[in-house]
């Protein structure tokens, strides 16, 4: 309760994240929308009258380049203070210093650059709240654009911010860091999008410094959380106008309201009970789920099983080594892939456990996005994006129904890749190998933006640690030499396999196909037999009747660098980046690799390159190989690591 004893202007720069006060002997015409922002948001409660908001923050009113109304909030609040949209649609609560408008910077990979000329910063506590919302599943999106420390070259470029990120009272992100994830090149908008439910007509989203990040660059009181818009949108269809409510149409409805909820008060007590009932069923106790620090939305079993029409054989994707996947449809329309994990299968839950930490932690935007889970009972189910063009060797190998892509698309999916694989290696929070690498575990969004799948099931290790194993999960065909005979597992496993993943979207064919001759029958070896009487062109699919020459050239002389015998030679996922992009030059390859001259199995060997490769059996498929690790005594297991067999 706050005393009488606050004046209008103290209240006005009044600290409200704790946000559980009533207001007491107050003038409320003065302090009118204070009283949306009391213990338990009064304004609006019941139905609600609104079904999403946008906010441009410390920004005037924009509209983005899709033709979606960014409000304003481009007051300036001090370094504490509170502010209430005059429709009471969204609220704003901070401790720390704002930043308005005066730092005008572009951001160069967003077609919305308008909405990043502006941020809201704290250098302590910001909150913003969505209210008289209707209630039910929404998708949280927030972006990011760091518009401060953005002197690469410079002192200024010292600085760094990390902060919490809480969405309804649940931790989503820990130690987010914008210039690091956007890539620490140039300047670049991010996003984060997560999936929350309003159950009481209000929704908060919390920004909050951790005490980590600079403290003085590139000024004083720099760090703390740094946002460029909010928002939030439905995941069902709405039963409301997201209008605001005229003065006549408040007054009845206050009637209304009154006459009708002493009628419907047993009926709703009934129903909230029923829903809290429902609702808890969709968490698990499991004690490591609950242990875990970031915790990610959870569907129930019944919901998922509605969604794909009791997982109805028809909306079946596929099907991998830990279970199928399937389509399917939340009742707000919204699209999903159910990945249902067999019981039977090795993963169990500590591995599964483990997946959704990996996957919590790790979001790009060429990185498939998980949605949620299901940890009921003996049930296992992950919930993605589902992306509606499906995989990449589809695309390429699929027959008549392959998608036309001509060479920018492959140029930029070959980029998209990269980028996702090189966030996997070097930005993440915790370093991630993929292990499966291959144009089945690419999908294509609608605008055939790549994203990588399906490395939730990487194994996570330390920097100074490499990953032996007598037993190779992956794909015939994309395994690294060193992998695939000694069990040798870092990033650079990943960098063999993105180099055959390069060299298939240049030919449009699959890595080995036994119906060709001799020459051709093995990509890789055909490739490196072009490249050597320097007539890399004529790898092109013949599908491509337009091309550029110099960006096949250099895709062909990147993916060689990427299949080097040795993983001590194969670039970085970052450099390959840069090659792409033309920032570095690509090395020549002025050796032929050494697994095609000197490089043999042991005697239980027949051959030195075939073995790598898949016999063309139709689809690709995955598997988890039994390699006998050849004895040699110059390369040990290290002790106490394991890798376990995967898809």
């Amino acid at each position: 309760m706050l005393p009488t004893k606050f004046t209008i202007h103290e209240l006005l720069f009044t600290n409200l994240v704790a946000n559980n006060f009533t207001l007491n002997g107050l003038d409320k015409r003065v302090l009118a929308r204070l009283k949306c922002l009391q213990k338990n948001f009064p304004c609006n409660r019941g139905k609600g009258i609104y079904s999403e908001f946008l906010i441009n923050c410390g920004g005037p009113q924009k509209r983005s380049f899709s033709g979606a109304v960014f409000e304003r909030d481009d007051v300036d609040h001090g370094s504490t203070s509170f502010y209430v949209s005059d429709v009471e649609r969204w609220a704003v609560s901070s401790v720390g210093i704002y930043n308005g408008g005066s730092n005008i910077v572009r951001i160069n990979n967003t077609l919305d650059s308008e909405l990043f000329q502006s941020a809201r910063h704290s250098s302590s506590s910001l909150r913003y709240y969505g209210l008289g919302l209707e209630n039910g599943g929404y998708t949280v999106t927030l972006q990011f654009a760091e518009i401060v420390n953005n002197g690469f070259y410079s002192w200024k470029g010292l600085g760094t911010r990390r902060f919490d990120i809480y969405v309804q009272g649940r931790l989503v992100e820990k130690d987010f860091d914008i210039r690091r994830t956007s890539g620490d090149t140039t300047l670049r908008s991010v996003y984060r999008e997560y999936k929350t439910n309003v159950s009481e007509n209000y929704l908060e989203i919390h920004l909050f410094w951790a005490g980590k990040g600079s403290l003085y660059f590139p000024i004083v009181g720099n760090y703390g959380p740094l946002i460029s818009t909010v928002s939030a949108k439905p995941d069902f269809t709405p039963t409301v106008d997201n209008k605001p409510p005229s003065k006549q149409n408040t007054r009845t409805g206050t009637v209304s309201g009154v006459i009708v909820g002493l009628g419907l008060l047993g009926l709703f007590a009934g129903a909230v009970i029923f829903i809290i009932r429902k609702s808890s069923k969709g968490y698990t106790d499991d004690e490591e789920l609950l242990n875990m620090d970031v915790k990610p939305y959870t569907f129930t079993y019944s919901e998922l099983k509605s969604a794909t029409q009791d997982f109805d054989p028809a909306n079946k994707l596929g099907e991998g080594g830990f279970g199928s996947v399937y389509k399917g449809t939340l009742n707000g329309g919204r699209e999903i892939a159910v990945k249902v994990l067999c019981v039977g299968s090795r993963q169990g839950k500590g591995q599964f456990v483990a997946e959704i930490i990996a996957i919590s932690a790790v979001m790009h935007r060429n990185l498939v996005k998980l949605y949620g889970c299901c940890f009921e009972k003996h049930h296992r189910l992950l919930v993605y994006e589902y992306l509606p063009n499906g995989s990449l060797d589809y695309a390429l190998f699929g027959g008549d129904k392959t998608l036309h892509l001509d060479w920018s698309t492959r140029f930029e999916i070959c980029m998209g890749v990269a980028r996702g694989l090189a966030y996997l290696h070097e930005e993440a929070s915790v370093r991630i190998v993929h292990r499966d690498v291959k144009a089945g575990n690419i999908l294509l969004d609608s605008n055939l933006l790549p994203k990588v799948s399906d490395f939730g099931l990487a194994k996570l290790y330390d920097d100074k640690k490499t990953h032996i194993s007598t037993r190779v999960a992956g794909t015939i065909g994309y395994l690294a030499p060193e992998y695939a005979m000694r069990g040798h597992l870092t990033e650079k496993t990943d960098v063999y396999a993105f180099g055959i993943v390069a060299l298939e979207l240049v030919s449009g064919r699959k890595n080995s196909d036994v119906n060709l001759g001799n020459e051709k029958k093995y990509l890789l070896e055909w490739t490196w037999n072009l490249h050597e009487n320097s007539r890399e062109v004529e790898l092109v699919d013949h599908k491509l009747s337009e091309f550029n020459t110099e960006e096949v050239k250099r895709m062909i002389g990147i993916a060689l660098l990427c299949t080097y015998s040795s993983h001590s030679l194969r670039p970085s996922m970052s450099r390959v980046v840069a090659m792409l992009t033309g920032d570095v030059e690509v090395s020549d390859v002025t050796s032929k690799l050494g697994y095609l001259t000197d490089m043999r199995f042991d005697e239980t060997s027949n051959s030195s390159f075939s073995a790598f490769q898949t016999i063309d059996t139709g689809a690709s498929t995955s598997y988890s190989t039994g390699f006998v690790a050849p004895k040699d005594s110059d390369h040990k297991p290290m002790l106490g690591v394991k890798i376990n067999a995967g898809r």
